[in-house]
């Protein structure tokens, strides 16, 4: 949520909610080696003692990450969180792989092989560009406009494969870094095609020369920069936190942070360290926004109104942050359904939901600052294998494992907050390349006030719905 007021009230249940359990005994239990945030706001800096391990130094936020006995620091700290990318409430809630990029599909709309872009309804729907149409020349499109050269994106996520042909040439791996623990680069290390996805739907470049062709990213000239934060399925929040400040200070014009945990029925005062946890996000989001980047972050995927005041989310409620809920439709392309005429069924007039119909699975409330494009899913026709069933999620890039132990690319569908928010952080690429010199309140204002008006109102959809053509048009002005 970009602007918030802290809560002074909210409630426990102790229940497990993003790999995450909430109790006294979880989140404040130390051990010589346990990991931790030092606030220097609270902290002098020359009292911490000399065995205290920093493994990140974040002192431009006020924030040390450290490791050793958090006990024997005197002032605020406070646990550093585990979140596990197994969980579906943390990554795609629903998900199902595709062709690899050799591969073929199967058409929805007409007969013959499906180009691997006729998935891509919510970019199609938003008249991206017209290598996404079966009618070439039919009116201006937004990369007509700008397809975000000159930008550059940060990914803070499961790393990217940048093998894959629509990511070859996006990928600054001089910039991408890994900032977990483990030895390796910043390329994916066991925890699937989350980040991969993610930056696809950002910055695929539609560049597989196989039969079915690639897709493409909302800006597919931006610059994606690869912060792996997740070793194996494990991640840590302050190393999430590390990639914010680099990226900040890299330039990116946005962070994509498809990461967070809910923390529903919740008494501050009997667990004051959720609210040191916030003021952690908050602090770091100041420093990231005073260096001129967008922070956008994935609403979550608990169908958690996060109003009440005994509800909190971080950090999508961290000030500072731009909350994204999700959309999606249900019936795209399912058998012969739709076959006749694409826009028809695009628009919504043969679908049983619109495009722009909350997800079942979104977070939503007043940390929403506007939806965008997740997926959605009938999940009885989805759990059922019905034929064309998984197009209502959203197709982009991931890699896969073939019976030889390579790692071959490939698509996939996924749905999740998690797929929203790059749209978002697409979208900040767009109205930079056009206001190079937008500050990070401008750039917000104008996603919000263009966008447009969707089923459930602000509830689902803060200020609303992602219009590009819109937003493409004011910043161009």
């Amino acid at each position: 949520m970009v602007r918030h007021n802290r809560r002074a009230f909210l409630q426990l249940t102790g229940t497990t909610l993003g790999a995450a359990t909430l109790g006294v005994s979880t989140a404040t239990a130390t051990t010589s080696d346990s990991r931790f945030f030092i606030n220097l706001r609270d902290v002098d800096r020359s009292e911490v003692p000399d065995d205290i391990e920093i493994i990140h130094d974040l002192s431009q936020a006020d924030v040390l990450v450290a490791r050793g006995d958090q006990e024997r620091v005197n002032g605020t700290t406070v646990a550093d969180r585990v979140i596990n990318r197994g969980d579906d409430r943390i990554g795609a809630v629903r998900s199902r792989e595709g062709p690899t990029t050799s591969g073929k599909g199967s058409s929805h709309n007409h007969d013959g092989s499906a180009s691997n872009s006729e998935y891509q309804w919510d970019k199609r729907v938003q008249n991206v560009s017209n290598d996404l149409t079966d009618k070439p020349g039919n009116g201006k499109t937004i990369h007509d406009v700008t397809t975000g050269a000159g930008t550059r994106i940060a990914v803070v996520d499961t790393g990217v494969y940048d093998g894959h042909p629509d990511l070859a040439d996006v990928v600054n791996d001089e910039l991408s870094e890994n900032v977990s623990e483990d030895e390796y680069d910043w390329r994916p290390n066991g925890a699937g095609s989350h980040g991969t996805h993610v930056a696809g739907i950002i910055a695929a470049t539609n560049s597989n020369d196989g039969p079915d062709g690639g897709v493409l990213g909302t800006a597919p000239n931006t610059e994606i920069v690869s912060y792996r934060m997740f070793s194996g399925e494990e991640g840590k929040q302050g190393d999430g936190y590390a990639g914010w400040v680099k990226a900040a200070e890299a330039g990116c014009d946005a962070i994509n942070y498809s990461v967070g945990f809910p923390a529903p029925y919740v008494y501050v005062d009997q667990y004051p360290f959720l609210t040191e946890e916030l003021r952690i996000a908050e602090q770091v989001a100041e420093y990231v926004r005073s260096q001129g980047t967008v922070i956008v972050n994935s609403a979550g995927n608990d169908s958690l109104d996060m109003s009440p005041e005994n509800t909190l989310s971080i950090p999508t409620e961290a000030e500072g942050v731009f909350g994204v809920a999700a959309t999606g439709p249900i019936g795209v392309g399912w058998g012969n359904k739709h076959s006749d005429n694409e826009e028809k069924w695009l628009t919504g007039n043969r679908l049983e939901e619109p495009t722009t119909q909350p997800a079942f699975y979104t977070n939503y409330g007043g940390a929403v600052d506007v939806s965008a494009a997740g997926g959605n899913a009938d999940l009885e026709a989805f759990n059922n294998e019905v034929p064309g069933s998984e197009n209502d999620l959203v197709y982009s890039t991931i890699y896969e494992t073939d019976e030889s132990g390579n790692t071959v690319p490939g698509y996939g569908w996924k749905a999740g907050t998690s797929m929203a928010a790059p749209q978002i952080a697409g979208a900040v690429a767009l109205v930079r390349s056009l206001r190079p010199k937008a500050s990070v309140e401008e750039v917000e204002s104008l996603i919000q006030e263009t966008a447009s008006s969707a089923p459930g109102g602000e509830t689902y959809h803060g200020a609303g719905h992602l219009n590009l053509k819109r937003l493409v048009k004011r910043a161009g002005k």
